[in-house]
């Protein structure tokens, strides 16, 4: 008995009962109190991150307990960021990252609709419906949802040399980011990046082949794509030259020093005579592995690891340019681009390992004296560098989780080339397939599958309300018109442009992420539909009546 939480006793009538461990400690929530409390959690979460989304979506600002500031409208971030104890609000936290790790996109309208989603459940309960009844009706609403998705899809011609409509599909994502006002141009270089690595044979892209790189300074139209890699180093030697054509580039991960005894030694030296055999034996061994590498025909090193300055010297005078102390993702990305094979002793080095590059140069930067290294025209062009630029830390970082996304979106495509029109268009063609399939239903699902539908018009409302226009008038126009009209385009102007065709202003989402974004939200409000009891120590209560 002693692995139980209590101990059992009985009555005078012989009954058995549990007498709990510590139960003056402990608190309980049951039935319909934790119901309530689940989805209290859920919603604050869902409304602190509603107002971000949509090409007017606002801004967070971040504030870390260093007092590290991040200024973001991207869903996962924000949530990523946010202290959250209750561990339903956790959960919410959770989807948005395994949409970000799945889909790269829609990370802020996954958490809305599972906030709705829970919202509408709430009112259910409170009617008496059973917790499993709303769930398999949920289940049975999003199927119908997903049917009608791939029933308004379109095939998207993926083609390498008619790049336009994958530029277009990119600037609908970073049409709610930060970097919008070089829109296009952030949006050209991530497809031009995914086109260079793309494997359409497999219909497939390695992400490890593109590297975002980012350096405070200059503006954010001062961002390119480098077909090669750029390495934050400079040269080991102030005046080794700064640029090195046709490089043949050794790429070692064996430290230019004498070898060591790799277990624990200990050497003494009595007299300068045993010193000056030390410097000697010391210095040979340096000449002999500079020349190693130079005799492979090698006119750059590039170690992952440090040498001292008498290794530095002399490779200097040899005229043989180096970089250290190169991290590891970076030597693998040079020996991926420059064909070469990373060596870890120098007698293994030949002809035949060396990397192969057009052009080595340095970077400078205004007037600060930091450089970095640009590898280009290698051998193998598939690996390429996004180099980032802004005016401070908070834009640079901001723009790289902004081109994650669009490189996200454009790799999705490539995978599966079906796409629906944005703008909330595909939720309100959805919720009208839904609440059409609710009315076809007699038992008792049929209410949850109502208010599935009525919970999908919570992202074209979210739109239209950060959009600054009025939302439920704007909602049942365009729904009015959906119907009228025959056509499951039709979605908020967000951004004023006269029409409604979400087709006419080339808004276009991935039919993958769209229905990544409805099952996902229906399976974790599933799962807390399901859980009808919570224990936890009695401090926690509090967190767990429903506050963050």
């Amino acid at each position: 008995m002693n692995g139980l939480p209590g101990q059992v006793a009985f009555d005078e009538y012989g009954r058995p009962f549990v007498i709990l461990r510590d139960q003056g400690q402990k608190s309980r929530l049951t039935g319909i109190e934790a119901h309530k409390s689940h989805i209290l959690a859920a919603k604050s979460v869902a409304n602190v991150i509603k107002t971000s989304l949509g090409p007017k979506g606002l801004d967070k600002m971040m504030v870390g307990p260093d007092g590290d500031v991040t200024i973001t409208n991207d869903g996962a971030t924000i949530l990523d960021m946010m202290d959250v104890d209750h561990q339903v609000a956790r959960l919410m936290v959770q989807l948005s990252k395994s949409q970000d790790d799945e889909i790269g996109d829609g990370t802020t309208g996954v958490v809305v609709l599972a906030g709705a989603l829970l919202e509408k459940a709430e009112k259910l309960l409170d009617r008496g419906i059973h917790p499993i009844r709303i769930a398999d009706g949920y289940e049975m609403a999003a199927k119908v949802s997903a049917a009608k998705l791939d029933e308004i899809s379109e095939t998207f011609k993926v083609d390498p040399e008619n790049v336009e409509p994958l530029i277009q599909l990119a600037m609908t994502t970073l049409g709610s980011k930060i970097v919008n006002r070089c829109h296009r141009q952030m949006a050209e270089i991530a497809v031009q990046a995914i086109m260079a690595v793309a494997d359409f044979k497999r219909s497939d892209v390695d992400f490890e082949l593109i590297k975002v790189e980012g350096k405070v300074g200059g503006k954010l139209e001062d961002t390119m794509l480098v077909k090669g890699v750029i390495v934050d180093k400079d040269m080991s030697h102030p005046q080794m030259p700064k640029s090195v054509k046709d490089a043949r580039i050794a790429i070692l991960t064996c430290p230019f020093e004498p070898p060591k005894p790799k277990t624990k030694h200990k050497l003494d030296v009595t007299s300068v005579e045993d010193y000056k055999k030390l410097r000697q034996y010391e210095h040979e061994k340096f000449d002999q592995m500079v020349k190693q590498v130079k005799d492979t025909g090698c006119n750059l090193v590039i170690c992952q690891w440090g040498f001292d300055d008498e290794a530095n010297h002399l490779l200097l005078q040899r005229e043989l340019p180096a970089v250290r102390w190169v991290g590891g993702p970076e030597i693998e990305l040079i020996a991926i681009a420059t064909g070469g094979r990373i060596v870890p002793r120098f007698e293994e080095l030949t002809e035949a390992k060396l990397g192969k590059a057009g052009i080595v140069r340095e970077l400078n930067f205004g007037t600060t004296k930091e450089r970095m290294l640009v590898i280009e025209e290698c051998k193998n062009s598939r690996a390429v560098t996004i180099f980032i630029r802004g005016g401070n830390k908070m834009i640079v970082d901001e723009a790289k989780r902004s081109i994650h996304d669009a490189l996200c979106v454009i790799r999705n495509i490539v995978r599966d080339n079906r796409i629906v029109y944005g703008g909330g268009a595909p939720e309100i063609a959805a919720c009208l397939a839904v609440q059409e399939a609710a009315d076809k239903i007699s038992s008792l699902e049929q209410y949850a599958v109502r208010s599935f539908a009525q919970a999908l018009e919570s992202v074209p409302l979210a739109l239209a309300e950060n959009s600054g226009l009025s939302p439920i008038h704007t909602l049942a126009q365009v729904k009015s018109r959906q119907v009228k009209e025959n056509n499951p385009f039709l979605g908020i102007d967000c951004l004023s442009k006269g029409t409604n065709d979400m087709k006419e202003q080339h808004v276009i989402e991935t039919l993958t992420a769209k229905k990544q974004q409805i099952l996902l939200a229906t399976q974790l409000v599933r799962m807390i539909l399901k859980i009808d009891d919570i224990r936890a120590p009695a401090d926690n209560m509090g967190m767990m009546g429903g506050m963050m």
